[in-house]
């Protein structure tokens, strides 16, 4: 069953799917993997990867978190459909926005500042067009990049997860968006995430995390660029 809204048609289950962005920075490629490999492959959401990363980086992150996943992974092009089930990872060197058809629309940037890809322009898109679908998650990074878009995401109706201190290789992302206003919901262990997320998206345990053994992860990028 399908629904079309503008250009776009949502698919699986007729209605737009709930968006699930993980925005992080330094040390964030370890908090992916342990936030994305215990989750079932069939969670009725989307999931959207926001790490910082040198523009000249493209093409190493997805293949990197495909490995320690069960749900496919690529990164997003322009345009393209947000569709449960599935993790799309925003490219170096470009911005992404979401639109009211369930897309994602990427920018070019020009150099730093802001971070790019920028966690906070995202997350206000995400905000403004998707609002209590939106589910933010704000891991290990420098900087303060996620902290105004999960105000957004708060005060439209989402749901703001942090990476606790004790867990987080750096906690500067984390604390500055558990600094904003009450905007973080909840405050929690790195490895404690993903049986949350399962929870608020209506499953009741985690999958078997049967993913493909790899060497340990190592750096992609470079942070706060």
């Amino acid at each position: 069953m399908t629904v079309t809204a503008g250009s776009g048609t949502f698919p699986l289950t007729g209605r737009p799917p709930r968006i699930v962005v993980l925005a992080c920075s330094a040390g964030g490629l370890d908090a992916l993997a342990r936030v994305l490999r215990p989750l079932p492959a069939d969670l009725p959401a989307a999931f959207v990867v926001v790490q910082h990363q040198r523009p000249g980086q493209g093409g190493l992150l997805a293949p990197i978190l495909a490995k320690r996943c069960c749900m496919p992974v690529h990164e997003v092009r322009h345009g393209e459909l947000l569709r449960e089930g599935r993790v799309y990872v925003v490219p170096p060197g470009r911005h992404a926005l979401a639109t009211t058809a369930g897309t994602l629309a990427l920018i070019s940037t020009d150099g730093p500042p802001p971070y790019r890809p920028s966690a906070d322009l995202l997350l206000s898109s995400l905000a403004v067009t998707a609002g209590p679908r939106t589910i933010a998650v704000i891991l290990s990074g420098g900087g303060s990049d996620g902290a105004t878009g999960a105000v957004a995401v708060h005060d439209f109706g989402g749901t703001v997860l942090a990476a606790d201190e004790a867990s987080s290789a750096h906690f500067a992302m984390p604390a500055a968006a558990i600094a904003r206003d009450d905007a973080v919901d909840r405050v929690l262990p790195v490895d404690d995430i993903a049986a949350a997320l399962v929870a608020l998206l209506g499953r009741a345990e985690l999958g078997r995390a049967e993913t493909p053994t790899t060497a340990a992860p190592g750096p992609v990028g470079r942070a706060g660029i």
